[in-house]
């Protein structure tokens, strides 16, 4: 009986041959180029994101009196009488400061459609034909909302402004810095601006099988309450009216959030 010469190849063996290891290290040199090429198109996206807040903040230093005009105006002429009810800087910088800073904020607002679209062009490779869909209805509903937000929160700016100025007048002679003016009306908008995506977030979780319209309205109650609560310490005055604006904001929402869910 003849014997069989040929010898059996290890299947361990075969799985390491050159021409293997040659495959394995083309993929590993494509996917360390994949990872190049899109840590160089985030560069490129931060980069232009960063020149658009620039611009906007260069434009919004053009026109800084104009906008400190209209952002004092919520603030009583009976505060700090020798300045006619303009705030007061109680430093050398701090005017400079206070008007560089708010060029930023009114800035970063302004480029914010260029800041998102920069977002939604790198991450729309990775997205399925549904979620594209959906993304660019969705990113124009939040610059909405949040522009809405902003816009509520400066038309009740002067009741608690001016309550908290009128609470301690008896005590107290009311000397407002600049600094801490500003600072109090940025918190604000930010918080209804933050506030007012509410319904964008609740018919995101709807689409995505999360929550329902009838789920938004067995747990309405305990939602109410809630944000009540939370609306006190959102707010970064101690007043009694920025809660309350606050509250009526988030429970008006999230009731036209229930409409919203149900009907699409």
């Amino acid at each position: 009986m003849a014997t069989n010469d040929v010898e059996k190849q290890d299947p361990l063996e075969s799985m390491y041959t050159p021409d293997n290891v040659e495959d394995d290290e083309e993929e590993d040199g494509e996917s360390f180029m994949s990872w190049i090429d899109h840590l160089e198109e985030l560069r490129w996206r931060i980069f232009k994101s960063i020149i658009a807040i620039a611009v906007g903040s260069v434009v919004a230093f053009i026109f800084r009196e104009q906008i400190l005009y209209i952002l004092e105006l919520p603030l009583p002429k009976t505060v700090n009488a020798i300045t006619h009810g303009k705030p007061v800087v109680t430093g050398i910088t701090e005017g400079f400061t206070v008007f560089l800073l708010i060029s930023v904020a009114v800035g970063f607002i302004m480029a914010l459609p260029v800041v998102l679209y920069q977002t939604w062009a790198f991450i729309s490779p990775g997205l399925l034909t549904k979620e594209k869909k959906y993304a660019v209805p969705f990113i124009l509903a939040g610059l909405i909302l949040f522009a809405a937000g902003i816009t509520v929160a400066y038309f009740v700016l002067q009741y608690p402004v001016q309550w908290l100025i009128a609470f301690a007048s008896d005590s107290f002679a009311a000397l407002i810095s600049a600094g801490s003016y500003f600072t109090f009306v940025a918190f604000f908008m930010l918080a209804f601006g933050i506030v007012f995506e509410i319904p964008l977030v609740l018919t995101f979780l709807a689409q995505v099988d999360l929550i329902t319209s009838q789920t938004l309205r067995k747990k309405r109650t305990v939602a109410h309450i809630s944000m009540w609560i939370a609306s006190t310490f959102i707010t970064p005055g101690a007043d009694i009216y920025s809660p309350i604006f606050l509250g009526v904001s988030m429970s008006f929402l999230y009731e036209l959030s229930i409409i919203f869910i149900r009907i699409t």
